[in-house]
């Protein structure tokens, strides 16, 4: 069995690089993402983080081709090795320098860096060392036991979407959204009801018809906002509305130094106001755990 593992490797990174390095090279977030990385903060300039992504991006790419292609050597591999190696001594370094910054690992996503990175970067550089040792190329190895090849595929892509960059939009939020709805909101708790009494609309349920840049805009001059901003690291990452609420997510950081963790920040802004209706709207703000969901401060 480690015999095939080590000849699919190439396969598998091939499938982890190329997105990664498409989304560096041509993704338009990365210029957008560049300021927001402990990479702009180590090279102390923007620009030249963007420029950076995306020459890495290019590198990821070309060893998204080289990886799986004949003839089949050992270099691709040990290069992916490297890279990988690089990958972790960075995100040790964005974790102790800038433990509320990006990594701009995908150029996709805002949030500060989680354990998932790490593993990540680990798993490239375990595929690359695998991928360095295969004994013959993927294609021979997976033609004599086709039925255990595509399982081992089938089990490394499973396991590489549960460690993607963006687990929140693609199955994790929904989950948790309808968690919250079964069990309550965290903004529900003692003293911080999501539908608090006395809500204008919080038993009919009204659709909102304010736009959503409107209800952030109305957020950012409230004192809620001001309060609570010193947490948030990141733009706004979703929304939704729930019972005359708009619940506003955006990503953070708790604590400092080695205490500091990464969060989610919800803030409930009545769907209904804008700045033509009011000047301090009703928010509730609420900060849980990014991995566990668990509550973290609560207030109003």
């Amino acid at each position: 069995m480690s015999a095939l593992v080590c000849a699919l490797a190439p396969l598998v990174l091939a499938g982890v690089l190329g997105p990664a390095g498409a989304g560096k090279l041509f993704g338009r977030g990365t210029a957008r993402q560049a300021p927001r990385t402990a990479l702009a903060r180590l090279l102390r300039d923007g620009g030249r983080a963007a420029l950076v992504l995306r020459a890495l991006g290019a590198v990821e790419l070309l060893l998204a081709a080289a990886l799986p292609a004949p003839p089949a050597t050992p270099l691709p591999g040990a290069a992916a090795a490297l890279l990988g190696a690089g990958f972790l001594g960075y995100l040790g370094y964005a974790r102790a320098a800038a433990p509320g910054s990006s990594c701009g690992c995908t150029a996709r996503q805002d949030a500060p860096l989680t354990w998932r990175a790490f593993v990540r970067a680990a798993a490239v550089l375990a595929g690359g060392v695998a991928a360095a040792l295969a004994q013959q190329p993927w294609w021979t190895a997976a033609a004599r036991r086709p039925a255990a090849a595509l399982c081992l595929v089938l089990a490394a892509a499973t396991a590489l979407t549960a460690l993607s960059a963006d687990p929140d939009r693609r199955w994790r939020m929904p989950l948790r959204r309808l968690r919250l709805r079964i069990a309550g909101h965290p903004l529900a708790a003692t003293g911080h009801p999501l539908a608090a009494t006395g809500h204008p609309l919080a038993a009919a349920g009204a659709p909102a018809a304010v736009p959503v840049a409107a209800t952030v805009e109305l957020l950012e001059r409230s004192r809620a906002w001001q309060s609570a901003s010193r947490v948030v690291r990141s733009a706004l990452l979703d929304h939704w509305d729930d019972g005359g609420w708009r619940i506003l997510q955006f990503a953070g950081v708790h604590g400092g130094g080695t205490a500091a963790r990464p969060v989610l920040v919800l803030f409930a802004v009545d769907a209904a106001a804008s700045l033509d209706t009011v000047r301090e709207p009703a928010v509730r703000v609420s900060v849980i755990d990014a991995d566990s969901g668990a509550p973290v401060m609560a207030n109003a």
